[in-house]
């Protein structure tokens, strides 16, 4: 015979505490000591007790839940956001439910729709698309949201965003102290602005040192299209001397299309990658390349996203998270590099230090 699920009561009982310190402890809230806390887990653990969020959310109208809604799942930087958003919920007793979007304006808004329907406290969004059309569901309902790494520069929202320009910029300085003047900038796609930034900061940085712009090739939003239009563009085109890419799978696809061609990085062509993730350090050679800093993109999303949970009503804000040129062994130098003084001076951008952990 099945035995009764145990209740709150139950677990009470047995740690010798009243139903509203089970409340407490098992939803994360502060109301405690350690020694009663861990009595209180141990005798949930013994029961097989779960407790019933839904009756504390019929309680408040709302659940100690935040949503996170992303493009895939399947990119590594949208993992790294969404397992630090979460690391940091659970600290302070949220659950997160996560959703995709798969890139589509229409899937974006069922998915925001079904999210939605948990009640959540809040949420935190990478949409789509720059102008994030769907967030107005978000402010129909007064939820607090954060949007992160796309969003247009008039988006009335809170949002932090990485700083695209100045790491293109930098790393584009890097190539041309290198003595590389072919250069080829492989973006995903000009539809989104922070790739138009990425592409942007290189431009820019040539236009500094007299150079005209490099040209760029726009891959796709897939991994597999990549290597495919990389050797359709090399038949036809003289080989660069480096290559420079602006998103992570468009990293793996280069590489993937160098090696089936037989050029070796750095001895053929030299490559700066985007992100940072331990097969770029483990490859060989390790990969020179942008580490954006996804910790703290989270981190401070998570920041903003409380303090309105806590009913802070300021004006939205943008905060912009820089960026790190990590050196390795992927760019060789080819001969004098050109000389122009590097412009320093940089727009109005909030930099948020925070410590983070080793990728």
């Amino acid at each position: 015979m099945r035995t009764a699920r145990a209740t709150i009561k139950d677990v009470a009982f047995r740690a010798g505490v009243s139903a509203s310190t089970v409340s407490n402890v098992m939803l994360g809230r502060k109301a405690a000591t350690p020694e009663v806390a861990d009595r209180v887990r141990e005798a949930a653990r013994a029961l097989s007790y779960i407790a019933d969020r839904s009756a504390s959310q019929l309680r408040s109208g709302k659940a100690r839940i935040i949503t996170v809604l992303v493009p895939n799942l399947t990119d590594p930087f949208f993992a790294s956001v969404i397992a630090e958003l979460e690391r940091r919920a659970q600290l302070e007793g949220f659950d997160i439910v996560v959703a995709s979007s798969n890139a589509d304006e229409d899937i974006e808004r069922t998915r925001l729709a079904a999210l939605l329907s948990w009640r959540p406290s809040g949420v935190v969004v990478v949409p789509h698309r720059d102008d994030f059309p769907n967030g107005a569901m978000l402010d129909a309902l007064n939820l607090p949201f954060v949007v992160v790494d796309r969003a247009a520069s008039d988006l009335s929202a809170d949002a932090v965003v990485t700083a695209n320009h100045e790491a293109t910029a930098d790393a584009a300085a890097h190539l041309l102290d290198y003595g590389h003047r072919d250069i080829l900038v492989v973006t995903s796609t000009f539809r989104l602005g922070n790739i138009r930034q990425r592409f942007q900061g290189v431009a820019d940085r040539f236009a500094e040192r007299g150079l005209p712009p490099p040209p760029s090739l726009q891959v796709g939003l897939t991994f597999e299209t990549v290597a495919e239009r990389m050797a359709a563009w090399l038949a036809e085109n003289k080989r660069p001397t480096a290559i420079l890419t602006v998103t992570n799978f468009v990293t793996m696809g280069v590489l993937a299309h160098l090696s089936q061609a037989g050029l070796s990085v750095p001895r053929d062509v030299s490559l700066v990658g985007f992100d940072d993730y331990p097969w770029m350090q483990a490859s060989s050679p390790a990969l020179t390349v942008i580490r954006q800093d996804v910790f703290g993109l989270a981190a401070e999303a998570w920041s903003i996203l409380r303090r309105r949970m806590d009913g802070d009503a300021s004006p939205p804000c943008r905060t912009t998270i820089p960026c790190r040129l990590m050196l390795r062994d992927s760019v060789r130098s080819i001969g004098p590099a050109v000389q122009a003084p590097i412009a320093t001076a940089r727009g109005p951008v909030k930099q948020v230090l925070i410590e983070v952990p080793p990728f």
